[in-house]
């Protein structure tokens, strides 16, 4: 099949973005795809970075008109929660994401847990303050470990597990100091956490394949909450029976609510679980694709993604998603002192992909891939697809034994929840 010309527009910077911007690209029906503001590690895979800032929406209108945009797909939450699809919008524009309104439900844990309580959503026992007084007198009715949250963005580190009484306190009065307005205070979860994402049209919706995400920063699942440090998919753990519940109590429930409060949803829907001993609770919801999940997720579907967001976009019947049977994994590589002071400026070495490992980069600066320098926390997933998780495990894990990646670092044992092995 001929390109038949869209030229599709995403924003953000990150790996999430790359594996949007690499996946679109496969596209029979797609020409070119442009990334604002993009990373420079993009280049060699014919993504063509704008140099927009993400929340810069005058600019970013223009460019889409000016190039003629088909349509634009939103990779960040703080983009979706400032108004963006609003904006293009009212431009005129085709956008693929949730409203500014809508957005909240990854904008505010308290939104999204009365949005779960109303409609009936297995979640956490919580509790919202907009007080430390309040929300420290307030820790007496929750056993320990607590969760404490921020209720606003946290880019995926506004969550502290408190073992101790301690914890909780000092976890309260950082949030408040670094201006939350609001915390949230929320039972404890156990058991085993994934990911599942939902395309949300007009009257259907499409679940893509699951995958989970390693949230915390070391080995063992050690260490402070990061954005991410790795993801896998599929889930062999995963009973269909469980599965099957996930659909049944968590997002069909999430849907119908969606559809009640007339959203006019037409975006991604991120809903984090816990399979707990009573069943799926939902942790909480984002509005977008998770990172590092989308570069694990993406590459397992077969059918036509650029396809299926047009058909969204259009509202019309949205088509089941075809998956591949084969497994994908990546590993994040994290500059050292991520997520709390990472270092900048250093080289990185080339880290080429070769015929069974890509490389998704993200927080990095330069000219050209082959000289490029950390920029932030999280620089490039190391993924690979192959037949099987263990293969596909061996395979970024033996790629990135290659690499001397000074001042850098990342957990080795992505994946064996599911494999039960452990690299050294």
């Amino acid at each position: 099949m001929s390109k038949t010309g869209l030229k599709i527009l995403v924003i953000g910077s990150g790996g999430r973005e790359y594996a949007i911007c690499r996946k679109l690209l496969t596209s029979p029906l797609v020409s070119e795809v442009f990334c604002a503001p993009g990373n420079p590690g993009m280049q060699a895979t014919g993504i063509q970075a704008v140099a927009i800032d993400e929340l810069d929406f005058s600019k970013l209108i223009e460019f889409a008109v000016t190039k003629q945009i088909s349509w634009t797909f939103v990779g960040p939450e703080d983009a979706l929660v400032a108004g963006i699809v609003d904006r293009f919008q009212a431009a005129g524009l085709k956008i693929f994401g949730p409203t500014a309104q809508a957005a909240q439900l990854e904008g505010s844990k308290k939104f999204a847990l009365e949005f779960m309580q109303h409609y009936q959503v297995p979640t956490a026992a919580y509790q919202a303050y907009s007080q430390p007084a309040a929300a420290l007198a307030g820790l007496a009715a929750f056993k320990l470990p607590v969760v404490v949250k921020a209720d606003g963005l946290a880019a995926g580190k506004g969550v502290t597990v408190a073992l101790t009484r301690t914890a909780a306190v000092a976890a309260i009065k950082q949030l408040f100091a670094q201006g939350q307005h609001e915390v949230v205070l929320e039972e404890y979860l156990s058991g085993a956490e994934y990911s599942l994402f939902a395309v949300v049209g007009k009257d259907n919706y499409q679940l893509l394949p699951m995958a989970q995400d390693h949230k915390r920063a070391y080995d063992g699942d050690q260490g402070p909450n990061t954005g991410g440090m790795g993801a896998y998919s599929p889930l062999p753990q995963l009973s269909e029976r469980l599965y099957q519940r996930i659909v049944a109590e968590v997002v069909e429930p999430s849907i119908k609510g969606l559809r009640q409060e007339k959203f006019a949803y037409r975006g991604i829907l991120y809903i984090g679980l816990i399979a707990t001993a009573t069943g799926p609770k939902v942790i909480e919801y984002n509005v977008r694709l998770g990172d590092p999940e989308t570069q694990v997720v993406l590459p397992r579907i077969k059918s036509d993604f650029a396809q299926l967001i047009t058909d969204c976009l259009a509202e019309r019947q949205l088509a089941p998603v075809s998956v591949s049977n084969q497994a994908c994994l990546a590993v994040v590589i994290a500059a050292k002192g991520y997520p709390q002071a990472p270092q900048t400026g250093q080289l990185l070495p080339e880290l080429a992909e070769q015929a069974d490992v890509k490389i998704d980069f993200a927080n990095v600066t330069g000219n050209s891939p082959t000289t490029l320098r950390t920029a932030g926390g999280r620089l490039a997933a190391v993924v690979a697809q192959a037949d099987t998780l263990i293969s596909a495990q061996t395979a970024v894990y033996h790629y990135l034994a290659q690499k001397q990646l000074s001042n850098c670092f990342y957990r080795h044992d992505i994946g064996t929840k599911a494999t039960h092995q452990i690299f050294n």
